[in-house]
Parts: C-alpha cells; sequence; structure tokens
C-alpha cells in the first residue's frame, strides 16, 4: 500500500510541475500552508480527498487518474474493487472531516445515504459533472442506465451522471454510502 501511496504523491508533483506551478504557488491555490503541501508530495500519506479533486481541477485531469493513474474516462464509469488500485477509504489518513471541501466550481456537499431492502428503488435522474459512489456499510446496486452495479463494503464506482443512474439497497441489510457530486 505505501507504494500505492508514493505513486500518488508522485502523480501530483508530476502534475504540478507539468501545469508550471512551483510548490509555493500550488499550495496557495489548494488553500493549505506550504509545509504540508510538500508532505503530501513528498510522501502521498494524509492528503485529504479534497484536496486531490481540487488537484484534479487545477490540473483539468480525471480525479480517478491521480488515485489509479488510470484516466476513468468519464463517458462511462470506473469502479475501483476493494483491496484493487487504489481504494480511497483505505488510504492511512483518509477522515471525513476531509470531505467538508470546498472546490472552485459549484458542488454539492458530500452525502451519506442509508438505504433500506424495503426503500422503492429511486427513479433515474442525470445531472452534469461528476459523481463518486463509495460502498461505507452493506451492499448498494448502482444503476448506471441499463448496467447495474453491485458495490459492497469498500467498493467505490466514479462515473458521468449525464448517464441515467439510481441507487438502491442491494442485500438483505440496510446500507450505507457516500456520494460525492461535483458540478460544473
Amino acid at each position: 500500500m505505501d507504494d500505492e501511496i508514493r505513486e500518488i504523491a508522485e502523480r501530483i508533483a508530476g502534475l504540478r510541475d507539468a501545469c508550471g506551478y512551483t510548490q509555493e504557488e500550488f499550495a496557495s491555490k489548494l488553500g493549505v500552508d506550504l509545509a504540508t503541501y510538500k508532505e503530501y508530495e513528498s510522501t502521498g500519506k494524509n492528503v485529504p480527498i479534497s484536496t486531490i479533486y481540487q488537484i484534479s481541477k487545477l490540473c483539468d485531469v480525471d480525479f480517478a487518474e491521480i488515485l489509479t493513474g488510470e484516466s476513468a474516462k468519464l463517458d462511462t464509469y470506473h469502479v475501483v474493487r476493494k483491496g484493487q488500485g487504489q481504494v480511497i477509504d483505505r488510504i492511512p489518513g483518509y477522515y471525513f472531516k476531509d470531505l467538508a471541501f470546498r472546490f472552485t466550481k459549484k458542488i454539492m456537499q458530500p452525502l451519506l445515504v442509508t438505504i433500506d431492502p424495503s426503500d422503492k428503488p429511486v427513479d433515474l435522474v442525470t445531472h452534469k459533472g461528476e459523481e463518486f459512489n463509495l460502498c461505507l456499510k452493506g451492499k448498494i446496486t448502482v444503476v448506471l442506465g441499463t448496467k447495474s452495479i453491485l458495490l459492497e463494503e469498500g467498493d467505490s464506482v466514479y462515473f458521468n451522471p449525464m448517464i441515467p443512474h439510481g441507487q438502491r439497497c442491494g442485500g438483505d441489510e440496510p446500507a450505507t454510502f457516500l456520494t460525492m457530486i461535483a458540478e460544473v
């Protein structure tokens, strides 16, 4: 896992350099002190998910690309299974308080949603931007168009929400998931 976290640090440093920012300028744009930013870039540890998202916007790259090194191809979706790739809830130092982030674009705050097996499936919706769902407890089924993706605890999906989508409980027990929606 440490190697994967170091790779995130390398991608952050590479993106900053490719965008032509000094460490001081980048730290200022991200709203963090220079010493904290240097720690992000040197080790990759304790980088809030909010900061990774801000970096993705500053450098105009996919959020998932910073985490995994591969494009999420947001014309569709990208699933990360627990224990495969960089599953962001497993990065040491990641806390839910870090999700109270500020983006440069209009956003919806992260929401924790609990759904029960008896709940009626919601109508499929669409909206602009990007959406991220992380299954925290139980199982959820994320419907993307005609495809249903079952997420278990620790699995996540990152997708283009212009695809008609909705979530429902995927098991016999109530399920909780985190959703983040960034509007453009």
